[in-house]
């Protein structure tokens, strides 16, 4: 492999998930702004999981693939936790703002990150980490304008997206498009009905479904393809300590899109969160050095 090939193969994660980081921003944007109005969060979320399965569906057919019965349940595992991610961060965005909740719900991927982490220096990213949530949760002081079933829906999120990085190491050695369109089709078998339910008939509105697709390809076939590539390259650690660069996205994406303003203590908190992943970053650069040990780590991916 030349120095150029190589030199591209290790920027690809890092491209892929900033594309997927920046697209999911100004997707959960125009979601927040067409459809939270018309058919809420749970509405919005069937929308944009529900299309974003029978889009995925059309574009991969995974069912010209075969799938084991083991595969099959360890994709229906990663498509519950997917669709439970969605919903919980859609239901969020009702009473908080957007870069608040990627912030809070950023405590699932951090967690997976730190999780194996042993030495010494990962003790300092963990006070960070905590040090920075601690000031955006309702805790009682005086950063606790926050609503509290808000921050407890983020919370719910940040559980499944941990449980979406390691059950999607689990499918990782199917291709791509087939574990995304499978699990697609799974999350929406969780979240539809909710959605059905929720808001009913306001969801064949023609004008929402337009809507509907646009989100649905911005924020979840587009970022969710983007992210199984990374996976494919990057141990579930790894993978968690890239993704951190959501939260600031996140945060300006909505002070442009949704004019949301953060409090100072609140963009502070985000920094931290941010300085825990930087730092992990840096220990991460330094296990990059040893192929063997990479190489195991991202083996089937």
């Amino acid at each position: 492999m030349s120095a150029s090939s190589s030199r591209y193969a290790s920027l690809l994660p890092l491209l892929a998930i900033l594309g997927s980081v920046t697209f999911l921003g100004l997707g959960t944007s125009w979601a927040k702004q067409a459809l939270f109005p018309t058919v809420g969060a749970q509405g919005t979320t069937a929308i944009r999981v529900g299309l974003s399965a029978v889009f995925l569906w059309v574009l991969w057919r995974p069912w010209q693939r075969p799938v084991t019965r083991s595969d099959l349940w360890r994709v229906l595992c990663y498509g519950v936790a997917l669709g439970g991610m969605n919903l919980f961060f859609y239901m969020s965005l009702r009473t908080i703002p957007f870069g608040v909740a990627v912030a809070i719900e950023f405590a699932g991927p951090l967690s997976v990150a730190l999780a194996a982490s042993r030495r010494p220096a990962d003790f300092i990213w963990v006070a960070c980490a905590v040090a920075g949530l601690g000031l955006l949760l309702p805790l009682g002081h005086h950063v606790s304008a926050l609503d509290p079933g808000g921050v407890a829906c983020a919370l719910a999120a940040a559980l499944f997206w941990a449980l979406y990085i390691l059950l999607g190491k689990r499918v990782g050695h199917l291709h791509a498009g087939h574990a995304v369109s499978l699990g697609m089709a799974c999350a929406a078998l969780v979240v539809v009905p909710v959605g059905v339910l929720h808001a009913g008939r306001a969801l064949l509105s023609p004008a929402i479904l337009l809507a509907g697709l646009g989100v649905a390809v911005l924020s979840s076939a587009i970022p969710i393809s983007l992210e199984m590539l990374a996976l494919k390259r990057l141990s579930p650690k790894a993978f968690g300590i890239m993704i951190s660069m959501e939260p600031a996205v996140a945060a300006c994406i909505a002070a442009v899109l949704l004019a949301e303003q953060l409090s100072g203590v609140q963009w502070l908190a985000i920094g931290l969160i941010m300085a825990a992943s930087i730092g992990s970053a840096a220990t991460a650069n330094v296990e990059s050095q040893q192929p063997e040990r990479t190489r195991r780590g991202c083996a089937s991916a």
